[in-house]
């Protein structure tokens, strides 16, 4: 099975044909042309290289990597969980359920952060206190979730209408699962997503009466970029909610998280929430001294890592400790808004 690691090489294999393609004077040799072929080709291009297909998770789960097609985008997406979880039509050995048949797991969505590692790496394969892991492809040219670039997400109504179908419509073809807890992991770009798009438009289908989802936002904030419906603000009242950056943010992202937190810390305190109501429910930590999403003061993916293994602990009422250390990242945003960061990376 070809790894995130195979995807670096075919980017960087793509990154040396675009310099070796350069313009030259004369006749293009076949060579060249091929080059030129490959200089055009796309980051999600190049991710398709990478096969589909069954195999087997970090703790012995099955996972199925396949392809839907929502409001006409290409939505690749990885699902995690006991193979007698899927439906005996995704083609999964040992799959038993039908089609919509309800399970005991609720999901952790990831989605991951410009470039797509995240997806690759699948942090949140395992199953995890209840919730299988999933992970979903960014429908863009870059694989930046919301389209666009830096903050300015383009394309995040969009993306964030197809993921919420993706859950409703096409999960419960492919595996049983229980849709009355469905959680969110964002990872930088992904974060970006969830905290513009798809919390404020899209909250009620996860979190009204009668189900629990919890988000968490690494290293990445937006404020709502939608208007946030009554019924989607009640639903943010009842959704856990982390803020999870480091010291040395990256400098634009610096003042956004920090306008994010105000921003939905506003929206829960307008649905009747008192101060320590609203401590409980929202977080925020950026103690790691570290850069982008190095959470474990060391690099991006082992730092991504570092947070999926404890969404359990930061996320499902645990302690709050990250896994194999002895920071606590649960403090309460009420009064903690205004991060104060001692670098930039």
């Amino acid at each position: 099975m070809l790894t995130v690691r195979s995807l670096s090489l075919l980017l960087a294999f793509g990154a040396l044909s675009a310099v070796e393609a350069a313009p030259k004077r004369g006749r293009k040799s076949g060579q060249a042309q091929q080059q030129q072929q490959q200089q055009a080709t796309t980051a999600f291009e190049q991710a398709q290289q990478i096969p589909q297909g069954v195999s087997t998770a970090t703790d012995g789960s099955t996972i199925l990597d396949t392809t839907a097609m929502v409001n006409g985008l290409p939505l690749r997406f990885k699902v995690s969980a006991p193979a007698d979880q899927f439906t005996a039509d995704s083609g999964v050995d040992g799959a038993t359920q039908d089609a919509g048949a309800a399970g005991d797991l609720g999901l952790n969505v990831l989605l991951h952060g410009d470039g797509g590692q995240s997806f690759f790496d699948f942090p949140n394969q395992a199953v995890q206190d209840g919730l299988a892991g999933v992970a979903v492809l960014a429908p863009d040219p870059n694989l930046f979730w919301g389209g666009g670039s830096g903050l300015d997400r383009t394309d995040g109504v969009a993306h964030a209408q197809a993921v919420a179908d993706l859950i409703a419509d096409v999960m419960p073809s492919v595996v049983a699962f229980n849709s009355s807890k469905v959680s969110f992991t964002g990872v930088s770009g992904g974060s970006l997503l969830l905290s513009g798009f798809m919390l404020p438009a899209h909250m009620a289908q996860f979190a009204s009466a009668g189900q629990e989802s919890q988000v968490l936002l690494n290293c990445g904030g937006l404020e709502p970029q939608v208007a946030v419906s009554d019924a989607n603000a009640a639903a943010l009242a009842a959704t856990r909610l982390h803020f999870q950056s480091t010291q040395q943010e990256l400098a634009l992202l610096q003042p956004a998280i920090p306008a994010a937190i105000a921003a939905y810390e506003q929206i829960v305190a307008g649905q009747g929430l008192d101060a320590a109501a609203v401590g409980a429910l929202q977080t925020v930590d950026n103690s790691p001294n570290g850069g982008h999403c190095e959470f474990d003061e060391q690099d991006f993916v082992s730092g991504v890592q570092l947070m999926a293994d404890s969404f359990s602990a930061v996320m499902q009422g645990g302690n709050g400790v990250l896994a194999g250390t002895n920071v606590n990242v649960l403090n309460p945003v009420v009064g903690n808004e205004d991060l104060s960061f001692s670098g930039a990376s």
